[in-house]
């Protein structure tokens, strides 16, 4: 079992290492492609130096800190920005950046007509390599207005690197028994309408992989109900009533099924299209014990999912159609006893979990093909990891800092950043990219 390294507290410090080439010299002959990475090259294992100039027009230090927040926050790349100074003007002085240990700049203007003019300077070729505009809301720091915002971090973050980041996406959490969301950076938390009363607690949220969905386990006087709302429109539908326990739901990579657990005397994984009024139907058969928490493989074939079928909680892998069931995690490290709520990575290389160890939850991975497992908490009391759209953050619930809330950590470099400060926030469901969101 890997142990985490310290989580130091990060400080800037000038990068060491050089820009090595661009791309193939027909590509870079392109000053000012649109739409295409930059293609930037550097050491494997460090991050870019990247500087976020201060921005011209309305709401300039809003735009820019989202920009440079964002860029810090996705782990890639070292986002440099020192306070004050004035919008770029005339030519760049590419050697006092390159002294700075940027390798590239980031120059943004907001513009007359509200959209947000972006150009990306490569410091090693002292030429501008990415320009791109990008239409923003009419209504400046509104909900809207900041995740088109966080949109363009991502994209920048892919002409650097070649990976989009994950500033467009948000989170759901409980709260108070009802469901809140949240910006990736810890923005705008608020609750969104479900449950929250004294009759009715909203439990267990999950996206649908478009971003207009969610389900979650509705928990009355009548039992427990899986319910889907839109959230375009506001609509609810009641997707499992059954009687007994109706739990944890998840949705398939393809958004056409909806698992969840439900049963009376024990519970089992239940499969149904939401869409069609169709009846669910078992995937699981646990004889009495619990099988719940049901989480899909990317390609959609496989659902990881929580039983005590052995007489404690452990990781389960089942193939989507209900043959071939086997146990995952009952590799026999340490004692512990109690193993659950999977959640499976976007890349389908890992199954992060909650396991308990001397009585305490803590986080852990485990590699779906040789079973290697990895622990990446230990302070406090650490529960509920669901994956970001990435691959490589996760979101949890964590006690480290007293009530229970939400942090975030980076799986590559163990760091770790509180997400929420609201009273007991907890169920993390990080949403897929919002790049088409209302």
């Amino acid at each position: 079992m890997t142990r985490p390294r310290p989580c130091a507290r990060r400080r800037w410090r000038p990068a060491i290492f050089a820009l090595a080439a661009l791309l193939p010299a027909a590509l870079a002959a392109q000053d000012t492609t649109s739409g295409v990475r930059i293609g930037l090259t550097y050491t494997a294992g460090t991050r870019p130096g990247v500087y976020v100039a201060p921005v011209a027009g309305a709401f300039a230090d809003s735009v820019r800190a989202m920009l440079s927040r964002d860029l810090d926050y996705g782990d890639r790349v070292t986002a440099i920005t020192p306070d004050g100074g004035d919008p770029l003007t005339g030519a760049l002085n590419y050697p006092l950046y390159a002294r700075l240990g940027a390798q590239a700049v980031v120059q943004a203007s907001v513009t007359p007509s509200g959209s947000l003019h972006v150009a990306l300077h490569d410091i090693a070729a002292a030429k501008v390599s990415m320009v791109g505009d990008f239409p923003l809301p009419q209504t400046p720091l509104s909900p809207e207005w900041r995740l088109a915002v966080h949109g363009v971090s991502d994209e920048v973050e892919r002409w650097v690197t070649g990976t989009r980041g994950i500033a467009q996406s948000r989170i759901l959490f409980v709260r108070d028994k009802g469901l809140w969301i949240v910006d990736s950076d810890g923005a705008n938390a608020k609750p969104i309408g479900i449950g929250g009363s004294t009759a009715v607690t909203a439990l267990s949220p999950a996206w649908h992989p478009s971003g207009r969905y969610v389900a979650y386990c509705e928990m009355g006087d009548q039992g427990t109900r899986i319910v889907m709302k839109d959230l375009q429109t506001g609509r609810s539908q009641r997707i499992s009533a059954r009687p007994g326990s109706n739990l944890t739901p998840a949705f398939s990579p393809d958004g056409n099924t909806l698992a969840f657990a439900a049963g009376d005397d024990g519970t089992d994984i239940f499969a149904v299209n939401p869409f069609t009024g169709e009846q669910p139907h078992r995937v699981t058969v646990s004889r009495g014990q619990q099988d719940s928490s049901p989480t899909f493989s990317p390609d959609g074939q496989h659902i990881a999912f929580t039983s005590n079928r052995l007489g404690h909680p452990e990781v389960y892998i089942v193939d989507a159609d209900g043959a071939n069931v086997e146990v995952l995690t009952s590799t026999g490290f340490g004692d512990q006893l109690y193993r659950s709520n999977p959640d499976w990575s976007p890349d389908g290389r890992r199954v992060a979990f909650q396991s308990q160890i001397n009585g305490v939850f803590q986080v852990m991975t485990i590699n779906a093909r040789d079973r290697s497992v990895q622990a990446l908490t230990s302070e406090g009391r650490n529960e509920d990891p669901t994956w970001a759209p990435d691959g490589r953050h996760i979101v949890f619930t964590s006690t480290r800092s007293g009530a229970k809330q939400l942090w975030v950590l980076d799986t590559e470099t163990y760091r770790m950043r509180q997400l929420t400060r609201v009273g007991s926030a907890r169920q993390g469901a990080w949403s897929p990219r919002l790049d088409n969101a209302k």
